[in-house]
């Protein structure tokens, strides 16, 4: 697996890799889709294309060959603190140590290149399975809870209005 830095190039691939990842029929192929909660789009271009221009943050992506497998929003927040989001994994290959090997790609570039002691991200709390999945690589609740952006449709359609995001944090 590669890793390197999404170009504008990369977006429509990159779009639809996200959106088959978290909803619709083929993100039931994987195990972290939020088909079940949500429907409508995760993102989508103009969003992926104001990421990948700004100064402070990037996507990492995971490239098998020519073709994109995975990625992860990286965000520099300030005082020793970086943000992961975004992270995804193509569902026909879940469950294989791809989302692994992109979390310590992540921590590893905003320690070393960023000088980061911490990284967190949001998880919609009501997500407890990958909750546990990000527990068991060394990250905690902070405690906090953040609202979902309801009424966004650029966000999703949320199925239900009791959705909101559990911080989580991990020192790297």
């Amino acid at each position: 697996m590669n890793f390197e830095c999404a170009t504008l190039d990369d977006i429509e691939a990159l779009h639809t890799l996200v959106e088959s990842a978290y909803r619709g029929e083929s993100a039931r192929r994987g195990w972290t889709h939020e088909a079940d909660l949500l429907d409508g789009q995760r993102t989508d271009a103009r969003a992926l294309r104001e990421i990948i221009a700004a100064d402070n943050q990037f996507i990492l992506l995971a490239k098998k060959g020519d073709g994109i497998a995975g990625c992860a929003q990286l965000s520099r927040v300030g005082d020793g603190l970086a943000y992961l989001g975004l992270l995804t994994v193509d569902p026909a290959l879940q469950a294989g140590g791809l989302g692994r090997q992109l979390l310590a790609e992540s921590e590893r570039f905003v320690r070393d290149q960023w000088q980061a002691s911490a990284i967190e991200m949001t998880v919609i709390r009501q997500r407890e399975d990958l909750i546990a999945y990000y527990e068991r690589r060394g990250y905690a609740r902070t405690g906090e809870l953040r609202p979902f952006p309801h009424g966004d449709r650029r966000f999703g359609l949320p199925r239900t209005t009791e959705l909101e995001f559990a911080v989580l944090r991990k020192p790297v």
